[in-house]
Parts: C-alpha cells; sequence; structure tokens
C-alpha cells in the first residue's frame, strides 16, 4: 500500500495565517500558502518535481490549485496532493534523476 500525505503532516491554519509551509513526499514538493484571489481569501497549493526549490523550479513545471481558507479547505488539499501523486507517479519517482543538473526540466 502506497504511504500518502497526511493531515497531520501539514501544520495548523494558525501557521498559514502568518507563513507559508513547505513540505515534501515520495518526490513530490509542495507550498501551501495564505492568498487572495478576487479579494477572497484562499489557501493555494502549489507541487512540483524534486529536486529544486519553489524558487528556482520553472512555474511550467509546477501545478497550483486553490481552495477555501478553512481546515475543509486544508483537507481538500491534502487529498488533491495525493490524487496528484498517483497521477504523475513516474514523475516524482524520476525527479532523483534530476539533482545534478537543472538542464534536466
Amino acid at each position: 500500500m502506497q504511504i500518502m500525505i497526511q493531515r497531520s503532516d501539514i501544520l495548523s491554519i494558525g501557521f498559514l495565517q502568518k507563513s507559508e509551509y513547505t513540505g515534501s513526499h515520495q518526490g513530490l514538493r509542495y507550498r501551501l500558502e495564505k492568498s487572495k484571489v478576487d479579494e477572497e481569501v484562499r489557501l493555494l497549493v502549489t507541487i512540483w518535481p524534486e529536486p529544486f526549490n519553489f524558487l528556482n523550479t520553472p512555474e511550467a513545471n509546477k501545478m497550483t490549485q486553490t481552495f477555501s481558507f478553512d481546515e475543509g479547505g486544508v483537507e481538500e488539499a491534502v487529498a488533491w496532493m495525493n490524487r496528484k501523486l498517483e497521477e504523475h507517479r513516474t514523475l516524482w519517482e524520476q525527479s532523483a534523476d534530476k539533482w545534478d543538473s537543472y538542464d534536466k526540466y
């Protein structure tokens, strides 16, 4: 059975209110942050393949989605990340091959 990202892996809404949160799981990196979309506060989630951090990964290699900025939104974000983890399994598994060169993107 595949180990998935758990809700307990993500810090609280109170933390996300003040700062972005980043993590990684099996080749998938993720970032959750508070964002304004059409004057509404939302939870913006970005995922991308290792090995590089958020700032050094090309935008074309990132996937984003927004959710409500509440506990339900965090739970939906975790479910979305897990779906993407499964849908793009090969991408995450091959991410370790990119440690030596930025050009491999």
